[in-house]
């Protein structure tokens, strides 16, 4: 049986997900500043198509931002004691025929 988890409480899950906005805010504005970077160094170095400057910015883009989004999750979940609360314990009547 699993252990109750402290994001079943409304005042501790309000906290972890208002840390984990911030965070995503924080993740946000430096996605920005860097695709803004990437852009001005494509634009001074290279002479390429409007559409390899678009490909770039999304892919930079969307790759920081998903990357943030999973591990603001493992933070919320890890720093909430929400993984202490899962039990993972294999049945004791398991037959090991090998």
């Amino acid at each position: 049986m699993a252990d109750k988890s402290p994001l079943d409480d409304p005042k501790a899950a309000a906290y972890a997900w208002a840390r984990y906005r911030r965070i995503m805010r924080f993740l946000f504005l430096l996605t920005v500043g860097l695709v803004a970077i990437a852009m001005a160094l494509l634009w001074k170095f290279e002479d390429v198509s409007v559409h390899f400057y678009i490909a770039t910015a999304l892919g930079i883009g969307f790759t920081m931002l998903l990357t943030g989004a999973l591990m603001g999750l493992v933070f919320l979940s890890s720093g909430t004691g929400h993984d202490e609360a899962v039990d993972n314990r294999l049945p004791d009547n398991r037959n090991d025929e090998d």
